[in-house]
């Protein structure tokens, strides 16, 4: 047991701790509001990428899992966020690690939340946005100790079958020059992608380079064959999903997926304008407006949403 000490200035005490993964050693923040404990709990598992415990990317700084992990200590909500392997803190090498080993890394976290003297085991939530919505349902289906899920911006279509659809999305949106250039040579993106897809599939290596590019090809071959609607059917505890209207990387329809096959308690919530980073996004649907957006905090809306299900479903003091 990680002993807390040094705890940051902050409005919710936040302590730096680390875990094992495995092989792997991986860093987080506890954040322990003050009060009598044992308190509710909730584990935030971030998105694909190289993300850091609040989400950020270097070149890309979203903030997302930091920003609810604020919100919800005001609720009185104890929260756990961590770097992903490779990245802040945590030892190991994002390019090779797969899909599966980033649900290992989520199921070792949320042991070592539902271990804290100070969280109430029972009432233990696990949060993930995008990807880490696909292993929040993964740990739920497997019957790891979860008593409810928020899944944001959480795609129900295989794993292959939504790179392509994420591919008929992007291609409309890119800008006219881009487009004309596509044209002029030919391209056809989706049918790039399928080709792309094809060399992903024939390599055995942990990482790899495609078309001049170094990329995670275990991950890859992983997700591509991952289909969540297996988990799902399989979940057994109160579930939030929150899909964007203009999502360019998951289908709003999959929330009617989702509700559709989770057999337990499921509210859903399709917010007209948001895009997939959880910020609204004035204008047609496009990736290009991600840079202004993240400058903006998540959804006011969004957030509202997660702390009043998570206070209604496991306590707290709203």
């Amino acid at each position: 047991m990680t002993t807390l000490d040094g705890a940051q200035e902050a409005p919710v005490p936040e302590y730096a701790v680390t875990f094992r993964s495995g092989v792997e050693t991986l860093a987080g923040t506890l954040a322990l509001p003050r009060g009598e404990g044992p308190l509710p709990g909730v584990l935030l598992v971030p998105g694909s990428g190289p993300l850091d415990r609040n989400s950020d990317h270097k070149r890309m700084p979203l903030g997302i899992t930091g920003q609810l992990a604020d919100a919800l200590g005001t609720v009185g909500v104890a929260t756990f966020r961590y770097d992903k392997r490779g990245v802040g803190g945590s030892t190991g090498s994002w390019h090779t690690a797969g899909f599966y080993d980033n649900r290992d890394d989520a199921a070792a976290a949320l042991e070592f939340l539902a271990a804290r003297p100070e969280v109430d085991p029972t009432r233990i939530v696990v949060l993930g946005h995008s990807e880490g919505g696909l292993h929040a349902a993964g740990l739920a289906a497997a019957g790891a100790p979860a008593a409810g899920l928020v899944l944001l911006s959480c795609s129900a279509t295989p794993g292959e079958e939504l790179l392509r659809w994420q591919s008929a999305q992007i291609a409309p949106t890119l800008p006219r020059a881009i487009r004309g250039l596509l044209r002029l040579l030919r391209t056809d993106l989706e049918a790039r992608t399928a080709k792309t897809h094809t060399k992903i599939k024939a390599t055995t290596t942990d990482a790899a380079r495609i078309e001049g590019a170094k990329i995670n090809a275990r991950w890859h071959r992983e997700f591509m064959v991952h289909d969540p609607r297996t988990d799902l059917a399989r979940i057994t505890v109160p579930v939030l999903a929150v899909t964007g209207g203009k999502d360019l990387q998951v289908p709003a329809a999959d929330l009617a997926t989702i509700r559709d096959l989770v057999p337990a308690d499921v509210e859903t919530h399709e917010l007209a304008d948001l895009s997939h980073i959880l910020r609204p996004q004035p204008g047609p649907a496009s990736l290009s407006g991600y840079k202004r957006e993240m400058r903006q905090p998540v959804d006011p809306e969004l957030v509202g949403l997660v702390v009043d299900w998570v206070s209604a479903h496991m306590g707290g003091t709203r």
